[in-house]
């Protein structure tokens, strides 16, 4: 990962029409639960990977050769969870944190790094009060109710995906009223550590992440989200068989050496030998 793009903010939305809000992860269908719907209050997390033959079990996969690093996953990001802004030497686009970060490697090639919802996080195993957990559905969540502020889990993610509020962020009037729920992260307080949560909100309605909808709005097609365990991923709208979306390329994943067991696959570009 190399320098972050700093381009311009494109249009990318104006076409956003031509694909409907909220698209169905594996051809089902629903409406996004708007932030003032959400309800659920945050419950007593497990520390450990939950496992069970009913529950799923997400996975990302980004195409590199389809990403042209115009930020319409960062910028979703953003809207999508109110995303605080960037304070200190963090990691920020258009002065906000970046969940989601596009990093240029040079001679067109980009590649986007959501949290990689590792199976064996570093982060999960170095929090002292179980604010980093796993849900059922195997994804890597911070509990800001538990969240005691030592950013430990900040220092120990080898993919620098943790972020840290060091005052309290701006909350819109609309937001004070809302039940905190560790699924959606709003409102944004000050003292605790956040990060991509995978849209938990979205993904518990069967919708595909709001970054993943806003690459196929942008006419990139490039990211790809699914239950490994259905054995599907979508775009945004079109629906494939893992196998046929990953037979395109060898697949790959960040630093896997780490042993950390990364969820998001890669696809190099053509003619790469990653």
């Amino acid at each position: 990962m190399t320098e972050i793009v700093d381009e311009k903010r494109r249009e990318f939305l104006a076409g956003a029409g031509a694909v409907a809000t909220g698209v169905a992860i594996a051809a089902l269908t629903g409406c996004p639960k708007k932030a003032s719907a959400i309800t659920t209050t945050a419950t007593q997390p497990p520390t450990t990977l939950e496992t069970s033959d009913n529950t799923r079990s997400y996975i990302f996969i980004i195409d590199q050769n389809l990403c042209d690093g115009c930020q319409a996953c960062t910028i979703a990001c953003q809207e999508e969870m109110e995303v605080p802004p960037a304070w200190g030497g963090q990691v920020e686009y258009a002065g906000k944190q970046s969940w989601i970060s596009v990093f240029d490697q040079g001679n067109g090639v980009f590649l986007p790094v959501p949290c990689q919802n590792c199976q064996d996080a570093p982060c999960a195993k170095v929090c002292p009060v179980g604010a980093t957990f796993y849900s059922p559905d195997h994804i890597n969540m911070i509990d800001q109710n538990r969240c005691i502020g030592c950013r430990y889990c900040v220092v120990a993610c080898p993919y620098e995906r943790r972020f840290f509020n060091w005052f309290n962020p701006p909350v819109p009037p609309e937001d004070k009223d809302i039940p905190y729920s560790p699924n959606y992260n709003i409102p944004h307080r000050g003292g605790v550590a956040e990060k991509c949560i995978w849209c938990a909100h979205r993904v518990q309605n069967d919708i595909v992440p709001a970054c993943v909808e806003a690459c196929y709005t942008a006419g990139m097609k490039a990211l790809w989200f699914g239950d490994q365990n259905e054995g599907v991923v979508s775009n945004g709208k079109d629906v494939e068989d893992i196998s046929v979306v990953t037979n395109r390329r060898a697949p790959y994943k960040l630093n896997e050496e780490y042993g950390t067991l990364p969820s998001v696959l890669y696809l190099p570009p053509e003619g790469s030998t990653a």
